[in-house]
């Protein structure tokens, strides 16, 4: 993409914040805003932790959002930023919101009919017994407000389930026993209309979880992904139709299950992926062609086609 970068203005690189994942968010944001400055772009960093950080806003063109959870992730900052009519990155209030909520998102895709493992909303000890007899055994216990498998537990027998949904709550969120599905997780980017090619996630923890999205050594990333074309074609179709569904746009991540008979089941969408050196984005975007700093100002550019743009 050639394009002047004065056509962006001042742009605001938000990111840290105060949710669970602020770590993981500063380093996607440092990632983010290198790459605009390095492209010319008048990048500069907030934190959205700032008690005044709508004055901060002052003087500002655009945002890059690259805050990952609560009060960035969730609808919280594109509500605030769509006030002051300043474009944001990313999915608006709704999208974000129920994207944000892997309970609501899951009622949705449903509703359509879109393939996702059966759940139950787990209120109080007494449906942790429906669930086993509901879901079975192994079953994954989710804090239905986290990213970044914070909250999250895979649970092998009746023994581990009480500690689990407690692990959960304590994480301030509603909490839902949902279907493990056996097989193989393939993560789907999502670029404007378009659905970049499958990630292949091999990892020797027990499943994908925070340390194995974080640290180095415990995942593999295969791209190619190693499934026939039409099978991946028809991967991120779904996964396209699920991340409109919930009106997210702009870009985003889309992460799937194939079980053994090849049949995909949706788990959950991220509307402010990971941009950090380990994150799957930019990997995917890399396979077909487009750098870091390539893919940010992609990124960035769709906010020209706002209503408050400047283009």
């Amino acid at each position: 993409m050639n394009r002047d970068p004065e056509i962006f203005g001042r742009v605001a690189v938000v990111m840290g914040g105060w949710a669970n994942e602020r770590e993981v968010s500063l380093r996607s944001g440092t990632t983010v805003l290198s790459a605009l400055q390095t492209a010319g772009v008048d990048a500069h960093p907030i934190d959205l932790q700032q008690p005044d950080l709508l004055q901060q806003l002052t003087g500002f063109d655009r945002v890059f959002n690259c805050v990952h959870g609560r009060g960035g992730e969730d609808g919280q900052l594109p509500g605030a930023l769509e006030l002051l009519g300043l474009p944001c990155t990313g999915s608006g209030v709704l999208g974000a919101a129920l994207a944000m909520d892997k309970h609501r998102t899951k009622l949705l895709w449903r509703g359509m009919n879109l393939p996702t493992p059966d759940w139950l909303l787990l209120r109080s000890t007494e449906d942790l017994t429906q669930a086993i007899t509901q879901i079975g055994l192994p079953l994954m216990v989710k804090a239905a407000l986290e990213g970044s498998s914070i909250g999250v537990s895979r649970v092998q027998d009746a023994t581990q389930l009480a500690d689990a949904w407690h692990d959960a709550r304590a994480c301030n969120s509603h909490v839902i026993a949902e279907q493990y599905v056996p097989g193989t997780e393939y993560t789907v980017s999502i670029l404007g209309t378009r659905a970049l090619p499958l990630v292949r996630l091999e990892t020797d923890r027990a499943f994908y979880d925070h340390t194995a999205k974080y640290q180095t050594g415990h995942t593999r990333h295969q791209i190619p992904c190693g499934l026939d074309a039409a099978l991946e074609q028809q991967i991120q179709t779904l996964c396209l139709q699920a991340f409109q569904a919930l009106d997210c746009h702009g870009w985003g991540r889309v992460d799937v299950m194939l079980d053994q008979a090849q049949q995909p089941w949706l788990i959950e969408v991220n509307t402010v992926p990971g941009m950090t050196e380990l994150s799957l984005v930019p990997q995917a975007a890399a396979a077909i062609g487009l750098d870091v700093t390539g893919l940010v100002l992609e990124i960035l550019a769709q906010t020209l086609a706002q209503p408050d743009g400047t283009a």
